[in-house]
């Protein structure tokens, strides 16, 4: 239940994504014909100054030299909104995979949570019933089985001894196996470690604060702390002011 609430809220924060990238890239695609028509003209007024240079009068040389160097003013101008075009893609497409590793580490937290919890109960409901039988054995008169059976020997300690680490189970990766992957030059990086995102992140409630996400291990953080939280960085800026 818990998974499709997470992937539709998902979904629904994605919805309008590929509308929003066709237009950034079509815009573009629009600024790169009109960079190419714009170092077409320069090329062509270069060619005419440089053919007519002889005749003309002083005026009419800073004139046309102007013109070149108004083109090459527009040429940087539309290469320019192509720069900061392309990077509000990315930050759009960025923000949308930050949101996931978010969702995803929530996700994983619960999850766990919910396993440990119905780890305990079943393991206390267990012991509960196979106690009552064997009462139920003792009240019909069986013969030399009234000992008593030590602690090592109860279901309850038998599964605690014998059942494996929640937590091995539910975190095989480590952040070391992480740190040895190859890393992807144009994947984004976190944390006081600038390493990308793996396993369980938190984000600082500073809305200024320049890392933001930071994975659980590098901020000595087990689960996730309850009310709003503030990096160690963070942290210091807030007990100077």
């Amino acid at each position: 239940m818990a998974t499709a609430i997470y992937l539709e809220h998902y979904l629904d924060s994605i919805e309008n994504l590929p509308c929003e990238l066709q237009r950034n890239f079509t815009l573009m695609r629009d600024l790169d014909n009109r960079t190419e028509e714009k170092k077409g003209e320069i090329d062509k007024l270069a060619e005419e100054y440089i053919a007519n240079v002889k005749n003309l009068a002083s005026e009419q040389r800073v004139e046309h030299l102007q013109k070149i160097q108004n083109a090459y003013s527009k040429c940087k101008e539309f290469s320019d909104d192509k720069v900061q075009l392309a990077m509000q893609t990315y930050e759009m497409v960025d923000k949308h995979i930050r949101r996931l590793d978010a969702d995803l580490a929530r996700f994983e937290n619960e999850l766990k949570e919910k396993l440990e919890v119905s780890g305990y109960e079943s393991g206390e409901g267990r012991a509960l019933k196979k106690g009552e039988m064997r009462g139920l054995r003792e009240k019909r008169g069986s013969r030399g089985r009234g000992r008593k059976g030590s602690d090592e020997d109860s279901p309850r300690k038998k599964k605690m001894k014998n059942s494996p680490d929640l937590s091995d189970a539910l975190l095989p990766m480590q952040p070391s196996d992480v740190l040895d992957m190859p890393v992807d030059p144009n994947e984004p990086t976190y944390c006081l470690c600038h390493q990308v995102s793996y396993g369980e992140m938190i984000g600082c409630d500073n809305p200024d604060c320049p890392i933001e996400w930071f994975h659980f291990a590098c901020v000595d953080l087990a689960t996730k702390p309850k009310g709003k939280w503030f990096c160690p960085r963070c942290t210091q800026d807030r007990k100077k002011k």
